[in-house]
């Protein structure tokens, strides 16, 4: 079974540093009104990014197995918090952004089910306590 782990220090004001299983490194920090100074990720922002960057690796995989080239690439995620503490997601969106004059628009969507319904452990997490919600959108280019 394989276990991931990951080290964190303080330091200073509200800010850590925290490192991946591969010893890369980046700062977690929260807002002025909360202390902090916007100088790394709020932990929350952080799930966002975790989501995106999990289904965009999948997807590059597959979409690379498939010998489809995409021009360009974007996702969009939004999460919607509960009011109440502790505050969570109940809800997110999340925007799959294709650019390119020729796009295979069927090999791009089966890259995304596949990551959506088999790959992406981390979409599975977010669906434990979150509605998510899926956008396709297909652009002639980057504009």
């Amino acid at each position: 079974m394989a276990v991931h782990e990951v080290h964190i220090s303080y330091k200073q004001g509200m800010q850590f540093e925290t490192d991946s299983p591969t010893g890369y490194k980046t700062f977690i920090d929260t807002s002025p009104e909360n202390g902090g100074n916007n100088d790394g990720l709020g932990p929350k922002a952080m799930m966002l990014s975790a989501l995106a960057g999990c289904t965009g690796l999948d997807i590059v995989f597959v979409l690379n197995k498939m010998r489809v080239e995409v021009p360009h690439f974007e996702m969009t995620v939004k999460g919607e918090l509960t009011e109440e503490h502790p505050r969570t997601y109940h809800k997110v969106w999340l925007d799959y952004h294709f650019y390119g004059a020729h796009l295979d628009q069927t090999k791009i969507n089966k890259a995304i089910k596949l990551s959506e319904e088999q790959y992406c452990g981390v979409m599975e997490m977010f669906r434990q306590f979150a509605v998510l919600e899926i956008g396709v959108h297909f652009h002639s280019s980057k504009g």
